[in-house]
């Protein structure tokens, strides 16, 4: 029988990391493993590094952990073979790499992320690449596990494997109510997207004039929404109301604070960052912290990330679709892979902006952990559902039917949405005018013109979609990057404005700010 659930890793680059400490970390495997069988989960170790583990699935095993590319074609085999329900990582990227692809922003003195650190690959059927147009139809449950990097202590990775073991559902009132801070100048944005989940703002905070000093009752609420700012390997999170920008959230200020079975969407740049806390002072990031402390999972972004001032859109649509499916009863890597779905959705084509944001967020936890149990239905109570349904097989075959669904609508995006593809041509006069008047008018300093062409794929046009493609096939895209006048290590310098222009005419315009 092929498993519900593949923890795939490199053992070789695990026992080298942790040396004596690494049957610490087998026997919390195994007893996560036992853990999942209890409650009906066929649970499966695979070490990508290993020859007979990798014959099973008729793959190649990995001999340099760094190799991407080999990694990649490992996790490929491992589902072309079996299938699973969930894949789950386990390490950071010092044991399973982050599959690295281009920047769509990239710009020198604006979005400075040359490469973009994601997992999205591995939830994808594309074969490996460093595009990111490659991997907007995700098919597949995945999560990362991650220990610490660099660190050769054993007991985190216990204690998350721990936590990942224990958990349980709980009724969604128990994450009904949330501790949500952002940045003053987003309070608007932040207040529509709670409002949009729980139907009210009345609990959200304010940086400034608020944080990080929140009480054990805040801290205590199992939802937490943040959007803020965040930097590159930084413990804080930062608030911001015109130039000044004080910290609102800080990583040592969450330590045996955060209740268990806690479950974080963050919008930040950086938020999920999986850093060397050497970097920083032997502090680990707030996303570390978190697991560290009991958390089931942490939603967030590796790299700088988008939003508007005002409204919603990248970044707060691709959290609160997250929170949404989490509080609806998914498991927190369904919720995940539905969160991408539902953004790719609301797009003819994704521009610059948009496609970041679906490449860079990811989960960090155990995939197949549910935080709120699904409400029943009532025929479930019958006698003669009890006894057609035994063992639990009803929930291998519903489950079953939501991956099918899963399936058709990463492949529909794949095949129907449009692709950025970067272009040389030159932006047009009129266009080029009034983005420099938008740029300046944001007060944007050192900014650099990008140009894109959209295409699609014609053999995969519908009967009813035809009659777009004289329009679709005039589609371009002409972005402007670069950074507000500030101190260089001030966040949230990054500013974006994307122009689309149809047939010579421009049709639409948006400006982004980096969170």
């Amino acid at each position: 029988m092929n498993p519900d659930k593949v923890i795939f890793t490199n053992m070789s680059a695990l026992r080298q990391k942790y040396q004596s400490g690494i049957g610490r970390i087998e026997k919390a495997i195994a007893r996560l493993i036992a853990a999942d069988a209890k409650r009906g989960l066929a649970t499966r170790l695979i070490a990508i590094d290993s020859p007979a583990d990798m014959a099973a699935v008729q793959g190649e095993a990995v001999a340099d952990p760094k190799d991407q590319r080999a990694v990649k074609r490992a996790v490929d085999a491992v589902y072309g073979a079996w299938a699973p329900d969930y894949l789950m990582i386990l390490g950071a990227p010092d044991i399973v790499p982050h599959q690295e692809l281009r920047n769509p922003v990239y710009s020198p003195g604006g979005d400075d992320d040359k490469a973009v650190p994601s997992d999205i690959p591995y939830a994808c059927e594309t074969p490996y690449s460093k595009r990111p147009e490659d991997f907007v139809g995700p098919t597949r449950v995945v999560g990362r596990l991650p220990d610490l990097v660099g660190t050769r202590d054993p007991a985190y990775l216990v204690s998350l494997l721990g936590t990942a073991a224990r958990h349980k559902a709980r009724p969604r009132s128990d994450y009904q109510k949330y501790f949500s801070v952002s940045a003053e100048v987003w309070k608007g944005s932040t207040a529509l997207s709670l409002t949009r989940i729980f139907g009210d703002s009345a609990a959200m905070a304010t940086s400034p004039p608020r944080g990080p000093n929140w009480t054990p009752t805040e801290l205590a609420r199992r939802i937490h929404f943040i959007n803020c700012h965040g930097s590159p390997e930084d413990p804080n999170f930062y608030g911001q109301s015109g130039n000044s920008f004080p910290v609102a959230h800080t990583a040592k200020k969450l330590v045996k604070r955060i209740m268990n079975g806690t479950v974080i969407a963050a919008e930040c740049c950086y938020g999920a960052q999986l850093y060397d806390p050497a970097e920083a002072d032997h502090e680990p990031g707030i996303c570390s912290t978190y697991l560290a402390d009991g958390a089931y999972g942490f939603f967030g972004s590796s790299t700088i990330s988008y939003g508007p001032s005002e409204g919603n859109g990248q970044a707060d649509l691709i959290c609160r679709y997250f929170i949404d499916e989490t509080l609806d009863g998914g498991s927190l890597g369904e919720a995940a892979l539905k969160a991408r779905h539902r953004f790719a959705q609301a797009y003819t084509h994704l521009d610059p902006t948009d496609l970041k944001t679906m490449i860079q967020f990811h989960l960090l936890g155990d995939p197949s952990v549910h935080a709120v149990g699904a409400a029943p239905h009532a025929l479930s109570k019958v006698k003669a559902f009890r006894q057609a349904f035994r063992e639990r097989q009803n929930v291998k075959g519903t489950r079953g039917l939501r991956r099918e669904r899963a399936a058709r609508t990463g492949t529909n995006l794949e095949r129907s949405l449009g692709k950025l593809k970067s272009s040389d041509a030159p932006v047009p006069s009129e266009v080029a005018k009034i983005l420099e008047a938008a740029a300046a008018e944001s007060g944007i300093k050192a900014f650099g013109f990008r140009s894109f062409d959209v295409a699609y794929r014609k053999e995969a046009a519908a009967r009813a979609m035809k009659r777009f493609a004289p329009v679709r096939e005039g589609r371009q895209l002409y972005m402007v990057v670069g950074a507000k006048a500030a101190a260089t290590d001030a966040p949230g310098r990054v500013v974006a404005i994307v122009a689309t222009v149809q047939n010579g005419e421009m049709i639409h315009m948006r400006r982004l700010h980096s969170r």
